[in-house]
């Protein structure tokens, strides 16, 4: 059971670059406002002073600048330092907490697309974080319409992306993978449709959640 049970509501926001979740995390705690609920929208890796300076590590420079291994140690401690200072306090408010990436996306990225390291992630996720959110929100999308939508935004972190569509349509599978492997938290919704479209269905799973927790 986690830890926070009872209190606060985690949710997570999964999906390949590209996939709009990031807009849909957006949507969804300005949903979530109106109707008189205290939301946190925070993101991985980041989410707190540290994380942040971590997540500037591991997200610019040279696809090769670290090594897979590196990687999950770096995320993991961004992530402990979030959970800390940022999630769990939210969480034990009774406020409901939106996180755009967590751990789903490090069993991806560096435990199966970037080498056979889901064990050591799983190892050390239980070990220093201890928490699986209450609901994960998987934005399925196409990959290769991902990867243009990712490439063509501004501002963009170019280093994961730059791994190009092979990756992406490893992450897509991967990801698939986990929502039927934890599919009491997992909900997948399509992201191919208009936003509105796409928030209105997320709206509707998180609602479910809540009154389930009422």
């Amino acid at each position: 059971m986690n830890q926070d049970q009872g209190r606060g509501l985690f949710l997570t926001f999964e999906g390949i670059d590209g996939s709009g979740k990031s807009t849909q995390c957006r949507l969804l705690a300005d949903h979530l406002r109106s109707m008189g609920r205290e939301v946190v929208l925070t993101r991985e890796p980041g989410g707190s002073p540290g994380a942040e300076e971590i997540r500037r590590l591991v997200l610019e420079g040279d696809p090769d600048r670290w090594s897979a291994e590196t990687e999950i140690l770096l995320f993991t401690a961004a992530r402990r330092d979030h959970l800390e200072r940022t999630i769990r306090p939210a969480l034990a408010a009774g406020k409901v907490v939106i996180c755009d990436r967590f751990a789903d996306s490090t069993r991806m990225y560096q435990g199966l697309s970037r080498g056979d390291l889901r064990a050591t992630v799983d190892s050390l996720h239980a070990l220093m974080i201890g928490r699986e959110p209450d609901v994960t929100l998987l934005i399925d999308m196409d990959p290769a319409t991902g990867l243009a939508r990712a490439k063509g935004r501004q501002g963009r972190e170019e280093r994961f992306e730059d791994f190009g569509l092979d990756l992406q349509e490893k992450m897509r599978a991967g990801f698939l993978s986990l929502a039927e492997e934890f599919a009491d938290r997992f909900r997948v919704i399509d992201g191919a449709r208009q936003m509105e479209t796409v928030a209105a269905d997320v709206a509707r799973t998180v609602a479910a959640a809540l009154d389930a927790r009422a």
